[in-house]
């Protein structure tokens, strides 16, 4: 599925249409039928033949209008909601195709509110708004139609008020433009906000500025609490005014109409209905107004899903990208979250093939950095990057990602069991093969001690089971996904004496395997049998060597090695 038919329409949402008008114009026929009653009954003819045929008929109509309607309704229901599905599904699919540095906090509050609110408003549409605009808007026509037949200038005064829609609704979709986008922006700043606050609540707890003392999002709410009341207040004056003039169609034409009644060129069962359906058609027109504002608010949705639909996706080919060799090489690579604020700045260096590569540093320095722009989450912003002797540039993240495993500090897992999650690293992998490489990971103990064991549920984010056991996981997945290459962020950072110990170990059986290796530590003795270590400072690769050739050169490394033996005591 493509941007271009994400909104098509189906089958279902036409016939649903298609069936609301008819219910709407089969509920006027019944003022047809009042007039005939009416006139029956003035001339003295209505006896109770005709009444129970007039009986008999309403119920007819009554009945086709449930059956109708129920058809109809329903199967606009179906059909908008399959087009709710596409377009979820397109934007699910979208959304991992987006490069990763768009995800900033306010961006990802927009991508939120698109695939919950903005969807569900579009939907609403296609559900409600446009049955009811066709159904009113028909059913108003039908009725002033009627009117002319009885007595042309009221049919014409009332066309003219409903003409007076025109320039009310070209003033409220003013107002829609003016305010419902800015209301959207501050609704999608709105949401990253209470999702920044719900993800930091023990940390806002701990420091005594929870609920009401949390000012961001305390602005926020409160910014959007504004702009809705300043949306409602431009646009409802307008309605108001609309609603007074086209009421005032009611008064006029029965004024208008008395003289040819008095004169006897109008029946009186004529005049009355004339008197009687202005007041319809006005209810049915303030209701098309409100639907129509209504309806271009909320196709403001349709556009913000338009803007992530027509977003640039990560480039690349989306080719296997299998080299035969697996060094990593950078080549003067620079590269920048923010422009004009570089992050790493000509780094060139080269990890051996089935070696280990260490990275140390000062917290800021650039060493993350340097692994996500080998995993390709990000785009290097000048030089190469080459695998195997092969850029990543030309070959889809994703592609490039097949033959990473990687191990973080901050561990992601699903909301499923502990089999499971291993599971998603190798989705075709046995149970056999799971426990295997977490024996290798040394969780296996701690599992099997659980209640349901391997099939015991992790929680949301794996929030049942501590951060060691967390980390002790995400080795087990990097060990079952058997990549060439291994990137290891701080695995040990965080965690008390025991479960370090526990996932050291666990990284050591990692290491024992034939694979190319980049790992950042921030305890030098854990890396000092390294194959080669690369000390980044202000994001550049300040120096590199061994640990016996880095402590020679008694430069940096040497000195941070030496606090450290200091420290340690």
């Amino acid at each position: 599925m493509t941007d271009k038919n994400v909104f098509k329409k189906n089958r279902n949402f036409y016939i649903g249409i298609a069936g609301t008008m008819v219910e709407g114009l089969l509920s006027g026929s019944l003022f047809l039928l009042l007039y005939t009653v009416m006139r029956l009954l003035w001339s003295g003819t209505f006896d109770l033949s005709r009444a129970l045929k007039v009986t008999g008929l309403i119920a007819v109509i009554f009945f086709f209008r449930i059956v109708i309607y129920s058809f109809g309704y329903t199967r606009a229901q179906i059909g908008g909601a399959a087009v709710s599905r596409q377009i979820r599904l397109f934007l699910g699919d979208k959304i991992k195709r987006i490069p990763l540095s768009r995800f900033s906090k306010g961006q990802t509050g927009e991508y939120i509110s698109v695939l919950t609110s903005d969807v569900n408003n579009y939907e609403k549409i296609l559900t409600h708004k446009i049955g009811d605009l066709a159904k009113n808007i028909s059913l108003s026509l039908m009725l002033i139609g009627f009117v002319m037949t009885l007595y042309v200038p009221a049919g014409l005064i009332l066309l003219a008020a409903d003409l007076l829609l025109i320039p009310a609704l070209y003033l409220s979709f003013y107002m829609v433009r003016k305010y419902g986008n800015e209301k959207n922006d501050i609704c999608a700043e709105n949401v990253s906000s209470i999702v920044e606050y719900i993800s930091g609540i023990q940390t806002f707890r701990a420091y005594g500025i929870g609920g009401t003392k949390n000012k961001t999002v305390t602005k926020a709410m409160k910014d959007f609490c504004d702009i809705s009341f300043l949306y409602e207040a431009k646009v409802l004056p307008i309605g108001a005014v609309c609603g007074i003039l086209i009421w005032l169609a009611c008064p006029l034409i029965i004024w208008l109409a008395y003289t040819p009644w008095a004169a006897g060129t109008l029946d009186t069962i004529s005049y009355l209905l004339i008197c009687m359906l202005p007041i319809f058609c006005a209810k049915m027109a303030n209701a098309i107004f409100v639907d129509l504002t209504g309806y271009k608010n909320l196709m403001i949705s349709k556009g913000k899903i338009k803007n992530v639909a027509e977003e640039p996706e990560e480039t690349g080919s989306r080719k296997p990208f299998q080299p035969g060799t697996h060094e990593i090489t950078f080549d003067h690579v620079a590269f920048s979250y923010v422009p004009g604020e570089p992050v790493l700045t000509d780094v060139s260096f080269t990890a051996p093939d089935q070696k280990l590569t260490a990275i140390v540093g000062d917290s800021g320095s650039g060493k993350s950095t340097i692994l996500n722009l080998i995993a390709k989450f990000y785009e290097a912003g000048g030089g190469t990057i080459r695998i195997g002797g092969e850029s990543i540039l030309s070959a889809a993240a994703e592609q490039v990602l097949t033959g990473i495993s990687m191990v973080d500090q901050e561990v992601f897992l699903f909301d499923d069991t502990v089999r499971e999650n291993i599971r998603h690293a190798r989705p075709e992998a046995t149970d056999a093969e799971i426990e295997a490489a977490c024996r290798a990971a040394n969780c296996d103990g701690f599992i099997r001690k659980m209640e349901k064991g391997y099939d015991t549920p992790v929680g949301e984010n794996g929030n049942l089971l501590s951060g060691g056991e967390r980390q002790r996981l995400s080795i087990a997945r990097a060990i079952l996904k058997d990549s060439p290459i291994l990137l290891l962020d701080e695995a040990t950072a965080s965690l008390d004496i025991e479960n370090e110990l526990a996932v050291k170990q666990a990284i050591a059986n990692l290491l024992a395997q034939k694979k190319t290796v980049v790992m950042i530590a921030h305890t030098l003795s854990i890396v000092k049998n390294a194959d080669q270590i690369l000390v980044v400072s202000e994001g550049r690769i300040a120096e590199a060597g061994t640990h016996a050739e880095l402590l020679e050169k008694n430069g940096k490394y040497a000195a941070m090695w030496n606090a450290e033996q200091k420290a340690l005591g």
